[in-house]
This record gives structure tokens, sequence and C-alpha cells, in this order.
């Protein structure tokens, strides 16, 4: 396969774990609601420094382990718990949240969204079985090439997730001039108790 037939297969079919509803998706409709555009690409930073980990692991030889049932098991549980407690937070804190809040710490404007992005994507025990298996397949057929094809791979995927992160930031920035704060308030703590919902499921499947 070229490089860039890989860089283009991966950037389409990253489309297939970023398009699909979860954890992530809540984080930035709620962190874009408060924060604006910035956070949508900013949370793709911490999920894209969780990515580029794995994708060293998994070149290593790490697919198989992750892929043991046990182990799935184990990052179920302790990932839906993750996600429950950030859900129960996010409920908690909607309730007075408000959209025309000064900011009061401009760096936690940029470690917030990197931070959700970081601990939504490793609380997500799906993020790991797409990895032990698509995402495998895919450094399985661009290692033998070189370090090289394995960054190729990476940056196609990577930018998946930011082309389509960034537009539901965009959709939700533009949408909250429109939102008094009530529904702002609704909205959020909707997305956290989505969160425990996910987590919840992700414990008893």
């Amino acid at each position: 396969m070229s490089l860039w037939m890989l860089f283009t297969t991966s950037f389409l079919v990253g489309f297939s774990g970023a398009m699909m509803p979860g954890p992530m998706l809540t984080a930035t409709i709620s962190e874009s609601l408060r924060r604006g555009f910035r956070a949508g690409p900013l949370i793709v930073l911490g999920h894209g420094l969780i990515e580029g980990a794995l994708v060293i692991a998994l070149a290593a030889g790490i697919g198989p382990f992750l892929a043991a049932p046990g182990v799935t098991r184990i990052i179920a549980l302790v990932g839906g718990s993750v996600l429950i407690l950030m859900g129960l937070h996010m409920a908690f804190q909607g309730r007075k949240l408000q959209l025309d809040l000064p900011t009061k710490d401009p760096i936690a404007d940029v470690t917030g969204p990197v931070l959700a992005g970081i601990w939504t994507s490793a609380s997500n025990p799906y993020f790991f079985i797409w990895w032990a298996t698509i995402g495998l397949s895919f450094i399985t057929d661009a290692r033998p090439s070189g370090a090289h094809a394995v960054g190729v791979f990476y940056a196609g995927h990577i930018l998946s997730d930011l082309a389509w992160f960034s537009f539901i930031a965009w959709m939700a920035a533009k949408g909250r001039r429109f939102l008094p704060d009530r529904v702002f308030r609704s909205l959020v703590m909707v997305c956290g108790l989505c969160l425990v919902g996910l987590g919840a499921w992700f414990i008893l499947a």
C-alpha cells in the first residue's frame, strides 16, 4: 500500500471511530458550549496524545494483550466507573454554569479541554477495542514499510478526528449565542447524564 493510499484510507476509516456517539462527543459539545470553538481542537489534542502513545505501544506488539477477554473486561469496568464519576460531576456543575461567565483562568480554558480529551479517551473501553482490532490491522500493514509509514497512518487518523470534532465544536459554539443560560445548563446536565449512562452500559454490557 502506497503512503498516499495509507493516509487516505486511515483518514476515511478514522471516521468510523470519530463519528460514533460516545464520551468524547459529549465532552466536545459541553466544552464548546462554554468555551467556544477552540475547545474542539484542544479536546482532539488530548485525544491525540493518548492515541499517539497507543500507536507506539501497538507497533511494539501490545495488541494481543489489549484484545484478551479478561483485559477488555477490566478496561470496561474501570473506564465505565470513570465515566460515571465524570458524568455526575458534569451534571452537578451544570446546575450553576453560565454562558457569559468571564474567563478567570486562561490556562484552565486550555488545559480543561485537553484533559477532557485525555480522560474521555482513556476511560472509553471501545476506544481500546477499536485500536486493538481496526487500528492494529492498519499498523500491522504499515509497520513493514517503516516507522514513517506508521506516522503517516497516525496523521491520517488524527486528522479525521480533528475534522469531525472541530465541526461539532463549531456547531455548538455557533448555537450557544442563541441559548439562554437555563437551556445551556440543561444541555450540560444532559451531557453529564449521558456519560453516566454510557459508563453504566460499559460496566453492565
